[in-house]
């Protein structure tokens, strides 16, 4: 992931802010990564400021109101209060601050493309034929270039003439010293885990975040008119593990110090290397059970580890046990006589979502994602956002929703018999 400059000098480093990685991927798009759209990207400093702020403020039809909102070089937000008045906020440039936007438009300004992530899906075919809720300008992040780089997060992106536009129909208002303020249709909502993204962490308490950065309750539902209460204590600063919903996408926020701190890529393949070499055994066929490589993370290998996701046992695949009368989803485990679905596990290669560097020891359930314990116990507790009013916890890597009492189970591995 190089950033432009340094292509022109190697050996300096760009400053990195920090890592958006989507929710449901496990580690790239289905198709692979391309461009602006993939499941992770990368915040470096720019090579120059290209960070805005709020500067004059036009009331109504005036000749400069209307000059604003057609400059092109201008940044401005329009806010139609009724057809006769139009408040727009012209924004002017801020040499101490990087901006990046994220959005469904493939527009210039956009620098991150996110779909909406079908849970599950293995291809993009799966997610063309959603009718997308995500906003074609959705956000904004706005990062200090000077240390410690602060992040912070804003509703709606600028388009392509430099201007956001707040419909009658949105909710806006007038704030006590005089500026607007409104929020986008479907809302950005932000989550900010309680002692950072670490083994202790706890979930937060989801906000919705407005145009101007200010902090709510959630609306009723996502796109009521009617906004929440402002929560004066907390702010739109993102901190390492902040979670952002665009209304058919997750994204989680890494720092560049947090990212530094969780397991790498190399650290899971040697969990992997190191599960496989203790040759775990199916405990009925008695054939040795090997986790494939990260490569191929959606093909089952004959090797492969199935787990029995009501006991936790792990065998290697096999036909019996059937439960006709359940429709042939659930099975009874050989070793323990407990019903339930029987699923191939798969380990979660996106290191970013692993909350420390504990071994693959449980797996989540129905989908059979496999990491460490803590990091299924995190993700578990997490009521992620679905739909315009409903939450519920799912797996980080591919985003189906959680079953079971838990949402997740501890794995029994049968070591070899010599």
């Amino acid at each position: 992931m190089f950033s432009p400059d340094q292509e022109n000098h190697p050996s300096k480093a760009p400053v990195k802010y920090g890592e958006l990685i989507v929710l449901g991927y496990n580690g790239s798009l289905p198709n692979g990564d391309r461009g602006r759209r993939k499941s992770r990207f990368a915040l470096f400093k720019r090579p120059k400021a290209n960070g805005v702020k709020p500067s004059t403020v036009h009331i109504a039809c005036t000749p400069q109101a209307a000059k604003a909102i057609s400059n092109k070089d201008q940044h401005s937000i329009s806010y139609t209060l009724s057809r006769a008045q139009t408040v727009v906020v012209e924004y002017t440039h801020d040499s101490n601050t990087d901006m990046f936007q994220i959005g469904r438009s493939t527009e210039s300004p956009i620098d991150f493309v996110v779909t909406d992530t079908v849970p599950g899906s293995q291809t993009n075919s799966d997610t063309q034929s959603v009718q997308s809720t995500i906003s074609r300008f959705a956000c904004r992040i706005i990062c200090e270039r000077n240390p410690p780089f602060t992040a912070r997060i804003y509703a709606a992106g600028f388009d392509s003439s430099k201007n956001i536009f707040l419909g009658e129909k949105a909710a806006k208002w007038k704030t006590s010293d005089g500026q607007m303020d409104g929020l986008t249709t479907n809302g950005v909502l932000v989550m900010h885990p309680r002692n950072g993204f670490t083994e202790d962490s706890k979930p937060g308490i989801w906000r919705e975040i407005s145009v101007c950065g200010n902090v709510f309750s959630l609306r009723e539902t996502r796109s009521a008119q009617q906004r929440g209460k402002m929560v004066e204590i907390e702010t739109n600063q993102l901190q390492d593990g902040s979670l952002i919903d665009l209304c058919g996408a997750t994204l989680l926020w890494r720092t560049a110090e947090g990212l530094s701190h969780t397991p790498t890529v190399k650290h899971l393949e040697a969990l992997r290397q190191e599960i496989n070499a203790a040759r775990p055994q199916c405990p009925v066929g008695f054939n040795t059970l090997a986790f494939p490589s990260m490569k191929r993370k959606d093909v089952v290998d004959e090797k492969q580890p199935w787990v029995y996701l009501n006991c936790g046992h792990v065998h290697g695949y096999h036909n019996w046990g059937n439960k006709e009368e359940r429709d042939g989803k659930d099975r009874e485990c050989p070793m323990c006589r407990s019903v339930g679905p029987y699923v191939p596990l798969w380990l979660g290669c996106e290191a970013g979502f692993y909350v420390d560097a504990g071994p693959p020891t449980h797996a989540f359930s129905p989908c059979g994602h496999v990491c460490s314990e803590k990091t299924t116990a995190y993700w578990s507790q997490i009521p992620l956002p679905h739909g315009t009013h409903t939450f519920h916890a799912a797996c980080p890597f591919c985003a189906h929703q959680l079953a079971g009492e838990q949402g997740y189970i501890r794995l029994i591995f049968q070591g070899p018999l010599d």
